[in-house]
């Protein structure tokens, strides 16, 4: 029996499954009003335990898992879920920006619990090594730029040196697809995913909006009303007014390196060109190099 069957006959709920993601860092399946996932190989039974505990302490903040720690399933470890209402990825105009940034506002403000670091940088800097990988089997004109922009960057962010302090309480990996309505359909939103959740900073948090407002990929209006939002909520990763962009401009870099060394990877695993949007990313990552590194 494969991950993807066993993780169905494990949620235990009656309906037809639906495969949700089914991918080799995760595999996710919803059967009624229920989801299990199967967390990545590898991953550290005591921490994951940590950040369940944190989700189901911040339920307003955090879905709240349906489980209190994580059960064993073949050589993966599996949680529990109730089923929430994503965000519709044909509507970008009704994206939630403001409730996003107040979620995250009050994440940032919480007390920090005893949580290993968030995994931003690691996961930043498991992208370029992806990317190397995958240049020793083929070639791709946009590489070199990354690789150029990921050496501007400070250690921190390319996960070679502690992240500077103090710590809060961080996501780890925010983007739109971490959010649902809970209870389905149109309840309060919540973040989900705690694979990543952790201390750190927490600028991280807001830096993939940032990214794609520096690249052209969001329009001014919704950064606005994100920031704006953030701010009124009290978030601690920028200053309440003035200038944003110094506490933003070293994870907003990484993220933008990040996105694109996975769009270029993809790109060379299917033998395609970079579309519109990657290609942004990539000419931002050429336009770093110019801007001396920050230590």
């Amino acid at each position: 029996m494969n991950i993807l069957s066993a993780l169905t006959a494990h949620v235990g709920a009656d309906g037809t499954p639906v495969t949700l993601a089914d991918r080799p860092d995760a595999t996710v399946v919803r059967v009624a009003g229920t989801v299990a996932k199967a967390h990545a190989p590898g991953t550290d039974p005591g921490h994951l335990a940590r950040r369940l505990e944190t989700a189901a302490r911040l339920p307003g903040i955090l879905l709240p898992p349906l489980t209190p720690a994580p059960a064993r399933l073949h050589d993966r470890l599996v949680t529990r879920w109730p089923y929430g209402t994503p965000v519709d990825p044909d509507d970008p105009g009704a994206a939630p920006w403001e409730a996003t940034a107040t979620l995250l506002a009050r994440l940032h403000g919480t007390a920090p619990p005893p949580l290993p670091p968030m995994r931003g940088p690691a996961k930043a800097a498991r992208a370029v090594t992806r990317l190397r990988a995958a240049l020793h089997t083929g070639s791709h004109d946009g590489a070199r730029p990354v690789l150029d922009a990921w050496d501007t960057l400070p250690a921190w962010a390319r996960d070679e040196a502690p992240m500077p302090g103090p710590p809060a309480l961080c996501h780890g990996d925010l983007h739109l697809g971490q959010l649902v309505r809970h209870p389905a359909p149109d309840g309060p939103w919540r973040l989900i995913d705690v694979d990543d959740l952790g201390l750190g900073v927490p600028a991280w948090d807001l830096a993939r909006p940032a990214a794609w407002y520096a690249c052209g990929l969001l329009p001014p209006d919704a950064w606005s009303r994100f920031l704006a939002a953030y701010r009124a909520a009290r978030g601690p990763a920028v200053p309440a007014t003035g200038d944003p962009w110094p506490a933003l401009e070293v994870p907003a870099r990484a993220l933008t390196v990040q996105t694109a060394a996975l769009a270029i990877t993809k790109a060379l695993a299917a033998h395609r060109p970079l579309d519109v949007a990657e290609r942004a990313l990539v000419d931002a990552c050429a336009r770093m190099t110019a801007v001396p590194r920050t230590t």
